[in-house]
């Protein structure tokens, strides 16, 4: 209690930073999944006081995160109906409780890191393409309920989407709002402006998050529509649209899942990728924040897996979004002076209180203002210098980095992924085999040697490395370094000895003794 109190004026702060971040954010969040708002309310409720609360970090903070838009966006679509899709949140969370309590919390470290930042940029660059409408004002894709529909309803899958996607930006800019153009273009412009070194070296601009500037400028701005531009003023279905009628009329916005969808295909796989990418991007933004510790503590992965998989469980039954530990939040509250879980679980009531009591100035937010804020989330995990930085680091990167993106594009974010690991293994192999064997010359001599243990998997590399041997030379066998040779290899290199002779090439077999 004493530690409680002690830290309480350090984490008390830094719960307003973290609330200022977030709200935006899971306003935002929402509109890129084709949700309604409030259900990115729910989420961030639920990632800040239950996943707050149980979680091992002192410092992570929970709630919707951009990397899961592109799975609750198609999702939505391929289950059927949104509460349908709520079935499939809820089998995720109980799927990574299980990841958890079978202690695979160190599944993110057998992803290569090519990989994971080839998900990362395809989702942001998806995540820019499905903004754009939105930035110019298109809302032709909401229907009654407040979630966004497919613009044909019959395609779904990533390769019709892409399509789809770029038919609905020329037809977005075909009829562009000019208020929404204006206030998006504004609101970038600040966005940009706020992360310049210039602010960041001012303490006022460090704890007021950009995106809360980004946001109030929109609201500025359409206000300002409003009284002097009627025509530009945005109004009705491009603006958030949250109740304001009190709790009764807060209680008719939960969705519970429909479970008559059990046996549905669709539904499991949904939840499997939900699961992963939000098990990876947990325990990513987990290690990032571990990183930025002052205190050094360290998170036990196992439980924090634990405790997403009960958020997202609560979520699928309340009609909440999927929720990760999300690093943007999380890095504000340490940059804040945040100290312990205390922060992130008081932020959840915050955005509590905000939907009760002032839900009318949320329903100020244009939906071009967040938009804008999600065109700067998704450049920044798609940035040039990301690109440049991979190509850099040579084919062996370069390669499983591209091939997930476009992979990821052109399918979904599982097959995605599944096709960057096995190019990602390709490649390991690949190099594997060369480094494995190894042949010098010299003249007329010729230096064969193994640099580390050697299995079948290898036998391939060391024949056609034997067939490069000419006539009339010596070979020199070596094994100095007593490498495992396994029974393909051995024989193979007999089978060369015992025919050498027909082509005059003496062998020298130097074998070292097997590995037991």
């Amino acid at each position: 209690m004493n530690e409680f109190l002690r830290n309480l004026k350090f984490d008390l702060p830094a719960s307003l930073v973290v609330f200022l971040v977030a709200l935006p954010l899971c306003l935002g969040i929402a509109l890129a999944s084709g949700a309604d708002p409030f259900a990115g309310i729910i989420s961030g409720v639920i990632g800040g006081i239950v996943v707050g609360f149980l979680s091992g970090s002192q410092l992570s903070v929970s709630g919707p995160a951009a990397g899961l838009t592109v799975i609750v966006m198609n999702g939505i679509a391929s289950a059927g109906s949104y509460d349908a899709f709520l079935l499939s949140v809820l089998i995720a969370g109980c799927i990574q409780v299980l990841i958890g309590f079978i202690g695979l919390g160190m599944i993110g470290a057998y992803f290569p890191n090519a990989v994971i930042k080839g998900m990362l940029s395809a989702i942001g660059l998806i995540l820019i393409l499905k903004q754009i409408p939105h930035a110019l004002g298109s809302a032709r894709f909401k229907d009654v309920t407040g979630f966004v529909t497919s613009s044909d309803p019959g395609e779904t899958g990533f390769e019709a989407d892409i399509s789809n996607t770029f038919q609905d930006i020329v037809i977005a800019f075909e009829q562009m709002v000019p208020g929404a153009f204006i206030i998006s273009t504004a609101c970038m412009l600040i966005g940009v402006l706020w992360s310049f070194a210039f602010f960041q070296r001012v303490a006022i601009f460090r704890f007021i998050p950009g995106p809360l500037i980004m946001v109030m400028t929109g609201i500025l701005l359409n206000e300002a529509f409003r009284i002097y531009i009627p025509d530009f003023f945005l109004k009705g279905n491009l603006l958030v649209n949250v109740p304001e009628g009190g709790w009764q009329e807060i209680m008719n916005q939960f969705h519970s899942p429909d479970y008559a969808n059990i046996a549905n295909k669709q539904v499991w796989i949904l939840a499997l990728s939900i699961a992963l990418i939000a098990s990876l991007e947990t325990l990513l933004s987990i290690d990032a924040a571990d990183k930025l510790d002052p205190f050094r503590r360290m998170t036990p992965l196992n439980r924090e897996l634990k405790a997403q998989g009960i958020g997202n469980a609560l979520c699928g039954l309340l009609g909440g979004l999927p929720i990760t530990a999300v690093i943007v939040r999380s890095s504000a509250n340490i940059a804040a002076g945040g100290r312990t879980k205390t922060a992130a679980i008081v932020h959840g009531f915050l955005l509590v209180l905000t939907v009760v009591y002032i839900p009318d100035l949320l329903n100020k937010i244009p939906f071009a203002a967040l938009a804008a804020v999600l065109l700067l989330v998704g450049f920044k995990l798609t940035t040039p210098g990301l690109y440049i930085e991979m190509f850099r680091k040579g084919w062996t990167a370069w390669i499983p980095f591209l091939i997930t993106i476009v992979a990821i594009l052109f399918t979904d974010l599982l097959v995605g992924i599944g096709v960057g690991m096995i190019v990602g293994l390709g490649i390991v192999l690949k190099m594997n085999f060369q480094s494995a064997i190894f042949l010098d010359k010299d003249g007329h001599h010729f230096t064969i040697r193994f640099n580390k243990d050697v299995t079948f998997l290898n036998k391939a590399r060391l024949r056609k490395v034997l067939r490069t041997i000419p006539r009339n030379t010596v070979v020199v066998i070596q094994n100095e370094e007593n490498y495992f040779l396994d029974d393909d290899i051995l024989e193979t290199l007999e089978e060369f000895a015992q025919h050498a002779g027909y082509r005059n090439i003496e062998v020298k077999m130097f074998q070292s003794q097997k590995k037991s």
